[in-house]
């Protein structure tokens, strides 16, 4: 008997993805947030994992920072993101506070250069108004939109929700940036 024969097609890969670390920096509190998109749809997100590194404030500073550096090396090296989202410095009134946020930056910095990952940051009015469409938005409206954007089954605690929302600002700035550079994407959106 002869007949056709049976060839095995090759599947094509499933779309490439982008798994994005979100960082809100901290001293005593470090948010992160991990969500992944198909690089096709980047308004697709799916969570992956959130937390937040925190080291009680009594302890020196430097011990605070070399102990953040240690759990987002492990964080980085088990969840491998491919890009980095932070949140950037603002300067407040307290001057020490600002150095300590702009240090915690730098060792995240740091560790993001050292895995050779992309590093992209979002002043912190660009993060809410991308997210919850204010740039004024309170912590627990930014909650809100994070469970309700990752169909999460409850919000994740302030600073994982913000490192969460950084990451979601950084995929929808990818979107816009797709949508505007080929007009053919929007129609498919």
């Amino acid at each position: 008997m002869s007949g056709p024969i049976a060839r095995r097609s090759k599947v094509a890969d499933p779309s490439p993805t982008i798994r994005v670390l979100g960082i809100d920096p901290g001293t005593v509190r470090m948010g992160y947030g991990i969500i992944e998109a198909s690089v096709h749809r980047p308004n697709v997100m799916q969570y992956i994992e959130c937390g937040v590194i925190a080291i009680p404030g009594r302890k020196p500073r430097a011990e605070r920072l070399a102990q953040i550096g240690r759990t987002l090396r492990e964080i980085i090296t088990e969840l491998r993101p491919g890009v980095v989202a932070m949140e950037e410095a603002f300067y407040g009134e307290n001057v020490q506070s600002t150095i300590a946020l702009g240090e915690a930056r730098g060792v995240a910095l740091f560790l993001a250069g050292d895995a050779e990952l992309a590093i992209y940051g979002y002043p912190p009015a660009t993060v809410k108004s991308t997210v919850a469409g204010n740039g004024a938005a309170g912590k627990s409206q930014i909650a809100f939109m994070v469970k309700a954007i990752l169909s999460m089954r409850r919000a994740p605690e302030a600073d994982a929700a913000d490192a969460l929302a950084v990451a979601i600002c950084y995929l929808r700035h990818v979107a816009a940036e797709r949508t505007t550079a080929c007009p053919s994407i929007r129609s498919r959106a």
